[in-house]
């Protein structure tokens, strides 16, 4: 049998071979897109780098203005409008009188009081009186005690002599022992009548210091302005009854304020606590008269953050140039601060808020991607400010997608600057 040529065995595998890669290529193909299609993606992102806001600063804080000085007149005393002088608007000087009261309860009490302090003088009088007749009995006492010594001492020679009976001498012994009884009943009396006159002394002067007390309020039926302001309230007329200051639920007559100077207090946000300094001059603007700018100035600061809202108290004081502010008035206070070290800025849309603290998707060299939590400043619309957590060097994503998370892998594409918002 004839065995086939080299040349058709060749052929032969050629075909086959060929009919095996018509079938195989196809299915490559498409094991490679399954492949494909199987695989993890990773993301294009477009990142940037955070750039610093400008030193120079202007911001606008709310705030109510005050008077500096604004205190309630009240009566120190319980009685009745007698008169009144001011009215709400009236311009007063320091001292001047506003109303006066009509007190009979107190004029009575300063009346008893000045009898009081009439019969405690009487009652001083008089244990000084006695005291002064106990000490004239005690000398009186001493000198019988002395005679009767002497008295004994002549009778007990006499004694010695034989030339008296003994009852006399035990006579006149009995006489000088009443003569020394009678002497430390006197001194006891002197002491006790001592103690009376302390006591009534001491009645004297609390009686006067009642007194003076009365005196003092009746001293407060005239009302005076504590200093030279405007009267903003009145409560009473003529005839009205006065309640005491100290008085529960006691209702001032009247309500004084130095308008001249005023004062604001705004709450400074943390931000800008560093430049907020005793002296910086701000501008005040009263929506009512928007073309009049009031110069004014920072007077003090609480020193210290509310723990809250992170911002400091700040005291703001102005010159009420013509008198057309009024306290009470809704203003804007514009600060001009120049800040050390200024925060960063960076798009709104960098920022992610969800259920923790605000962060910042930031891309490291290898591609990972590290949720950075920041602080926040303050939000200008298109872009914010970022007061700590970010670094000068940090990459982070200009829009990160809302379901990234922390560890994943995206290719980051740097922006242009045209694409950097402003």
């Amino acid at each position: 049998m004839k065995r086939p040529s080299s040349r058709v065995v060749v052929i032969a595998l050629v075909v086959l071979i060929g009919l095996i890669a018509v079938g195989a290529v196809p299915r490559l193909h498409q094991s490679a897109a399954l492949q494909r299609a199987a695989a993890p993606t990773v993301p294009t992102v477009t990142v940037m780098t955070p750039s610093r806001a400008p030193a120079a600063a202007d911001f606008t804080l709310p705030g109510n203005i005050q008077a500096v000085q604004d205190v309630p007149i009240q009566a120190r005393a319980d009685g009745y409008l007698k008169r009144r002088f001011v009215d709400i608007g009236d311009r007063v000087k320091q001292g001047q009188v506003l109303a006066e009261l009509d007190t009979p309860e107190l004029d009575q009490q300063a009346a008893q009081g000045r009898a009081a302090v009439a019969q405690a003088q009487a009652s001083l009088a008089q244990a000084q009186s006695a005291l002064q007749q106990a000490r004239a009995a005690l000398q009186h006492n001493e000198a019988t005690a002395r005679v009767n010594d002497i008295t004994l001492t002549r009778w007990r020679e006499l004694k010695a002599k034989e030339l008296v009976a003994q009852q006399d001498v035990d006579n006149f012994q009995a006489a000088f022992d009443g003569s020394r009884a009678d002497v430390a009943a006197a001194q006891a009396n002197i002491d006790a009548l001592t103690a009376s006159a302390n006591a009534a002394r001491a009645n004297v002067v609390a009686n006067e210091a009642n007194l003076r007390r009365l005196t003092d309020l009746q001293s407060y039926q005239t009302l005076r302005a504590p200093f030279a302001g405007i009267v903003t309230v009145r409560n009473v007329d003529e005839g009205s009854l006065i309640s005491a200051g100290s008085a529960a639920n006691a209702m001032p007559a009247f309500r004084v304020a130095q308008i001249d100077r005023l004062r604001i207090f705004v709450n400074v946000p943390q931000t800008f606590v560093s430049s907020i300094t005793p002296g910086l001059s701000t501008d005040t603007v009263v929506r009512e008269l928007p073309d009049r700018v009031f110069k004014a100035s920072v007077f003090s600061t609480a020193e210290a953050l509310d723990a809250a809202s992170r911002t400091l108290l700040t005291e703001i004081r102005m010159q009420n140039e013509g008198s057309v502010l009024r306290p009470g008035m809704y203003a804007d206070v514009k600060f001009h601060v120049t800040r050390p070290t200024p925060p960063f800025l960076v798009p709104t849309t960098a920022v992610i808020i969800r259920s923790g603290p605000p962060a910042v998707a930031v891309v490291g060299e290898d591609g990972v991607v590290h949720l950075k939590q920041v602080q926040l400043g303050r939000d200008l619309g298109s872009t914010i400010e970022i007061i700590a957590g970010l670094g000068e060097k940090d990459t982070f994503i200009l829009a990160p997608a809302d379901n990234l998370q922390e560890g994943a892998r995206v290719n980051s594409v740097p922006t242009t600057q045209a694409q950097r918002p402003a």
